[in-house]
């Protein structure tokens, strides 16, 4: 029997893709929001397309506050498209 793919949906762009080509964002359980590399860390995770656009929109269309269920400040977004940018080159 062929292995069931995990899929999730980009809280950007609104695409469904395979778990593993997706940037994990996390809340952890102090209520901060990073970039999880691993996709290993405890806490509420969400995701993206490894594309800066996907980030943009997820922004525009408060698509981690919705996931996250919180307000999320500028600087943290800020911060998360700094590591984006380091982890794409």
């Amino acid at each position: 029997m062929a292995k069931k793919i995990p899929m999730r949906q980009c809280v950007g762009c609104g695409e469904m893709k395979n778990k593993k080509e997706m940037m994990r964002v996390l809340k952890t359980p102090e209520e901060t929001i990073v970039l999880d590399k691993t996709g290993k860390k405890n806490g509420r995770g969400a995701y993206l397309c490894v594309s800066k656009e996907c980030l943009i929109k997820a922004r525009k269309n408060k698509g981690l506050e919705r996931s996250f269920k919180m307000n999320i400040p500028n600087d943290v977004y800020e911060s998360l498209e700094k590591e984006f940018d380091e982890e794409n080159g």
